[in-house]
């Protein structure tokens, strides 16, 4: 059953902080991350040491990895380099195409995939709209561009109903 709210499902400091584990014990076979501000600073070329390393430790645990980008095919291609995971660029997110397609490319349904990024209004919303586990990271700092601090201002409500939620189940 899918979930229209923009409300993540979980939220995360950081996306290398998400553990295998983790995601395992919620019958999560296949993530779907996002690029920019998720896994590098906007702007990065290519992945960072850490952020491939923490790739290789989500595919040595049996997850299926892929990229899902709105970025053009050069940028994503370039980035991709170096992890060789299955990628989707000019993704249209928030819609749920690129999704879909890893899941039919892992063979794991919607609802055993997490999209994983930093932004409500593309990436919790595909997440909603395949039906996937939404992953909200902190964006990684960067300069942002009017549009990009009028998104973030939009998206406090629904980090602070997360919030709200979350810390009335401790």
């Amino acid at each position: 059953m899918k979930n229209y709210s923009f409300v993540p499902d979980v939220m995360f400091e950081n996306a290398l902080d998400i553990k295998p584990d983790f995601l395992i014990a919620r019958g999560i076979r296949a993530v779907v991350l996002d690029i920019d501000n998720t896994l590098v600073t906007y702007g990065v070329a290519e992945p960072t040491d850490e952020v491939i390393a923490w790739i290789e430790a989500l595919k040595e645990a049996g997850l299926g990895v892929a990229i899902a980008s709105n970025n053009h095919a050069p940028r994503v291609e370039l980035f991709n380099q170096k992890i060789g995971v299955f990628a989707t660029c000019e993704s249209k997110k928030p819609f749920a195409k690129s999704v879909k397609a890893a899941c039919a490319h892992f063979g794991v349904e919607p609802e055993e995939t997490a999209v994983i990024g930093d932004q409500i209004f593309t990436d919790v919303w595909c997440a909603r709209n395949a039906g996937s586990l939404a992953i909200l990271v902190k964006p990684i700092p960067y300069p942002e561009n009017l549009f990009f601090k009028c998104k973030r201002v939009l998206e406090k409500p629904f980090i602070r109903a997360y919030r709200k939620k979350h810390s009335s189940e401790n």
